[in-house]
């Protein structure tokens, strides 16, 4: 194994905070796949059917990261730290604001002082590219002046200096901006916009685009993995306090419509007449990010499209992996936040 593919030498045990989520459902397997041992510490809000639990590499933890003494106690022993973990995307987090911002604010600096003391080596940090807010610039870089519209993008940018502040020669630290995720994992979500424009045209035969001049770059779940393990390989000297944006294709959600349009037609025959049906939005968010920066820095290119993302859906449609995808609300982080009433 070579590459992005290879166990580091010097990380051999990897904990991952928020690792039954979304990206973590995908990431977590390919990481035992690898040869790493991984602890994964989660709130478990959306169970954890989908890990791969029996594994003899594979801890699991039920844990809160607000809970200072039981992280810590947990931390102690591994190498890095891939920090996924956080109330995820706007709406879920304008849900209690109170409750997100103890979450993906209040605990972060505690977690990574937590982690230094207990002798981690390397804390990887999953921040959004959604940072960058609104923005007619044609290549928004790493250096771009972050403009949030919201708390949730104004945390994540918030927490980036934190995390360089305890940076050491002993305790590298760096951050990804990754863009809009999309594509099928064990813990789908379906409240991404690609996820959300596939999900209709498959099961309604419709596509709803709320504005769609939104310019909104994308990245493939898979390419996520690939760019966390790189991350967990790369030398020190390469990453140590530094930020990369990760995305893939810049669109317009207009255009993804259309795109998610003629795959799920070549997919399902029966869908030939999908109906893409526009209405206003108040989400204004639009940016071009520049992913340059991670590929000459570490050589590292998405792999999958937009196009395949959709179509790894569509797989997921077809084999029967997503059922009553628009009732079941382990699909919608919102909806599930609301049942369970989080605190």
């Amino acid at each position: 194994m070579n590459g992005i593919f290879s166990m580091s030498n010097k990380i051999k045990s990897v904990f991952v905070t928020g690792g039954a989520g979304y990206c973590g459902s995908l990431l977590v397997p390919k990481l035992l796949q690898l040869g790493f041992k991984v602890t994964v510490y989660d709130s478990l809000f959306f169970g954890c059917n989908h890990m791969p639990i029996g594994h003899k590499n594979l801890k699991l933890i039920s844990g809160d990261i607000r809970d200072k003494k039981l992280l810590l106690n947990a931390m102690v022993g591994h190498d890095a730290v891939l920090n996924l973990a956080c109330i995820s995307n706007d709406a879920s987090f304008e849900l209690d604001e109170s409750v997100s911002t103890s979450i993906n604010m209040n605990a972060f600096e505690p977690m990574v002082n937590g982690a230094k003391q207990a002798g981690i080596k390397r804390f990887i940090y999953a921040s959004s590219s959604s940072v960058y807010g609104v923005s007619d610039a044609k290549n928004v870089t790493e250096d771009h002046p972050l403009l949030p519209l919201t708390l949730y993008n104004k945390y994540k940018g918030m927490c980036e200096p934190i995390l360089n502040g305890f940076g050491s020669d002993n305790f590298t630290v760096t951050t990804f901006r990754p863009a809009t995720v999309c594509g099928y994992a064990p813990r789908l979500r379906l409240d991404l916009s690609v996820n959300i424009l596939t999900n209709h045209a498959i099961t309604n035969n419709e596509i709803k685009v709320f504005g769609g001049d939104q310019l909104r770059p994308n990245l493939d779940v898979r390419d996520y993995v690939n760019v966390c393990i790189l991350l967990l390989n790369a030398p020190h000297g390469l990453i140590h306090k530094n930020v990369f944006n990760v995305g893939y294709q810049n669109m317009k959600i207009r255009d993804i419509a259309k795109l998610v349009k003629k795959v799920v037609c070549e997919q399902f025959s029966d869908k030939n007449e999908i109906k893409i049906v526009t209405t206003p939005s108040d989400d204004l968010r639009s940016y071009h990010i520049n992913s340059d920066k991670i590929k000459n820095t570490l050589n590292f290119q998405p792999k999958y499209s937009i196009e395949d993302a959709v179509r790894s859906l569509c797989f997921a449609f077809k084999n029967g992996k997503i059922l009553n995808s628009m009732e079941n609300e382990i699909y919608y982080n919102i909806r599930t936040m609301k049942s369970l009433g989080i605190k």
